[in-house]
């Protein structure tokens, strides 16, 4: 290997890292779960869907897959057990599972509200307290939670994701500041518009998909490819003196989007900008 080979080697490799993902079966999840993999990551994927992640799992060498609900308490500390008992340590925890159901603020049920918030924000804190336990026992690890573009900006119709978003963010920073002590790292990754199955429904809107182009400065949704090389810096050792942050992935769309029309002799050919 070359001598640059070498030093992105060190800087980046996963080899020797066990990982533990949650909602890894998703349309993200099992993205970041093959980019992880191929930086040399050892991974336990878990996920609502046990059938889904287990076989996610067979088609990447030397993973396992294990069903969670992170609703459940048991579940979570069952899946916990399991995921060392496979990996004989926990290094990397990536908290990745998340739902949402875009209602106004008025329309939102008590039963609704209270799923969204349990998997979102209560479920992240379970599976971070369960693996944070492990982690001080084996003096050290890293998290990494899945934040939103909702963390920080708001778009309408989604008051119970983004809040629990924003907890997210909140709870990352405390857990920086509490465990830097036990030296465990933890960082939060904040997609932008990616285009999923999920997704594609608003990127085929004939309004909406229009309003989130004129907001992003690249004007194009992101892929989920996309969100690999922050995920591998982050569990990896080039991060080792970044805690405490949340990182947007987004396009340019929190720092303006399109511009208005200002002087210039260098005016782009907007028709020729990608548009997916």
């Amino acid at each position: 290997m070359s001598v640059i080979g070498d030093n992105l080697e060190r800087l980046f490799s996963l080899k020797g890292k066990a990982i533990v993902m949650t909602g890894a079966a998703g349309g993200i999840g099992s993205i970041l779960a093959r980019g992880l993999a191929a930086a040399g990551g050892s991974l336990a994927l878990c996920d609502l869907r046990e059938d889904e992640v287990r076989k996610l799992a067979g088609e990447i060498e030397g993973a396992a897959g294990f069903g969670v609900d992170v609703l459940d308490a048991g579940s979570i500390q069952k899946c916990v057990d399991a995921a060392v008992a496979a990996l004989g340590r926990i290094d990397v925890l990536i908290n990745c599972a998340g739902i949402n159901r875009r209602e106004g603020i008025l329309d939102v049920a008590e039963a609704t509200y209270d799923r969204i918030m349990g998997i979102n924000l209560k479920g992240v804190f379970m599976m971070c307290q369960a693996v944070g336990r492990h982690m001080v026992r084996q003096g050290g690890g890293n998290v990494i939670n899945i934040g939103s573009h909702n963390d920080e900006d708001m778009l309408g119709g989604c008051s119970v994701y983004g809040a629990t978003k924003s907890g997210v963010i909140a709870l990352t920073r405390a857990m920086a500041v509490e465990w830097a002590q036990h030296r465990i790292r933890a960082n939060a990754i904040s997609p932008g518009h990616i285009l999923t199955p999920l997704t594609a429904v608003t990127w085929e809107h004939p309004t909406r998909s229009v309003w989130l182009r004129d907001r992003i400065a690249m004007r194009r949704p992101g892929k989920p490819e996309e969100l690999v090389g922050i995920c591998v810096m982050l569990a990896s050792d080039a991060s080792s003196y970044m805690t405490g942050q949340a990182y947007h992935v987004d396009g340019g769309c929190l720092c303006g989007g399109d511009p208005w029309d200002f002087d210039t002799q260098y005016k782009a050919d907007r028709s020729a900008m990608p548009l997916s």
